[in-house]
């Protein structure tokens, strides 16, 4: 399981030190929305590279506290680091229809993260709202086969981290 105290604690060590230590005080503290917003802008400010593993855990942490929408796209800005990666955010592909679960029915699947083993993919399900947008928070995240499915598990709404577990487990 991930332990997310651990993926902070990695990203705050990628900084500088005055920057980590920011980092680490807003976990402590209690104020993971600041920490998130203050991570991802260290990481852009300083050019550090991270690894697309490291982009897509922080993606994670930041869905958990209600920060991905805020962040993503700095995060993706932040420079990689070129090395092979189990996992990749594909933050901002298309809109996925429902693929072959029952559950599903009614729901848009955002592509998320997907692994670079197995093409294995993890969906956020969201509602469209009434006036178009997506819902704030998705329903359910999936794990597919592929972008055509089938789907292979669901976790319900606050299950973004064992969700990610499931992808990174189906890494061969």
């Amino acid at each position: 399981m991930i332990d997310e105290a651990e993926v902070w604690d990695r990203c705050a060590a990628l900084l500088p030190d005055a920057d980590g230590d920011e980092v680490r005080v807003c976990w402590a503290i209690g104020e993971q929305e600041a920490g998130v917003e203050y991570l991802v802008d260290a990481l852009l400010r300083h050019r550090v590279p991270i690894g697309e593993d490291t982009r897509a855990e922080i993606s994670v942490v930041a869905e958990g506290w209600g920060m991905r929408q805020a962040v993503a796209g700095r995060l993706m800005d932040c420079p990689g680091d070129g090395r092979p990666a189990v996992l990749e955010l594909v933050e901002g592909e298309n809109v996925l229809a429902a693929v072959g679960h029952p559950a599903l029915d009614g729901f848009l699947l955002i592509p998320w993260i997907r692994s670079t083993g197995s093409g294995r993919l993890l969906v956020r399900a969201h509602v469209e709202e009434p006036w178009g947008d997506l819902s704030l928070i998705p329903e359910y995240y999936g794990v597919l086969a592929s972008e055509q499915g089938p789907v292979l598990r669901l976790f319900e709404s606050f299950s973004a981290r064992e969700a990610l577990e499931e992808l990174r487990g189906s890494h061969p």
